[in-house]
């Protein structure tokens, strides 16, 4: 019996691009219960959706049960097609539409599945075919490669070095405003002074004097620019 062509969802491109996200650069496979943490839903859930996925001509996902899930060509060119509506979206919503930084992710969410290639055209154009989202992450270009840039999580930092923030996670819109009142955000050269490993960084905003803690949790967030 030949496997049917199913029709795109909601809930098929999200599944790819929580994929794509936790693959990484590297593209390692990912597991069932890392996958089930990311959309929050039961693992069985996630294999049942997995295997639907897999029987799909042609398949997006490569799947082999305990040993993960990677994406196929065609399953990578959705994913980043999905990211970067959502990243468009996100610096529209924020720049056009006048919504704050950790109002925008939700939106963008609803909305990166339902817009047709011609809109996201014109929403590039405005915007001057722009590289980053107002998080500072790298929006891929339409034919669905993106530039690299290296970069590192703000916790692997090493003391008393100059390091500038590249980008910030939107998942969490509380954190984002956080981390904004602290003044810490694209763009923004901080030094870690200390660091207590369970616990917090003391860092100092590159040309103020005063020091402030930084939570672990929150610190994770961040991303750094690597020469």
């Amino acid at each position: 019996m030949t496997p049917k062509r199913a029709p795109r969802s909601e809930a098929t491109d999200d599944y790819l691009k929580a994929i794509l996200e936790l693959s990484g650069a590297s593209e390692t496979p990912v597991a069932s219960n890392d996958l089930a943490a990311r959309l929050g839903v039961r693992a069985a859930s996630v294999t049942g959706m997995l295997q639907k996925l897999a029987a799909q001509h042609p398949s997006p996902v490569l799947y082999e049960k305990h040993r993960g899930v990677r994406l196929s060509a065609s399953g990578k060119r959705r994913a980043w097609e999905i990211v970067r509506h959502h990243r468009l979206l996100e610096l529209f919503l924020h720049d056009v539409l006048k919504y704050s930084w950790d109002e925008v992710h939700e939106e963008a969410e609803r909305l990166e599945h339902f817009i047709s290639e011609r809109f996201e055209d014109r929403v590039a154009a405005i915007l001057g075919d722009p590289e980053i989202d107002p998080h500072g992450h790298l929006i891929p270009h339409r034919n669905g490669t993106i530039p690299p840039r290296n970069e590192a999580p703000l916790l692997q930092c090493a003391l008393a070095v100059a390091a500038t923030i590249s980008s910030i996670s939107d998942r969490d819109s509380a954190s984002l405003r956080q981390l904004q009142g602290m003044g810490l955000v694209p763009g923004t050269t901080l030094i870690v002074e200390e660091k207590n490993p369970n616990a917090s960084l003391i860092i100092r905003v590159e040309g103020h004097e005063q020091k402030m803690r930084l939570s672990n949790e929150l610190a994770a967030l961040i991303a750094i620019r690597v020469p």
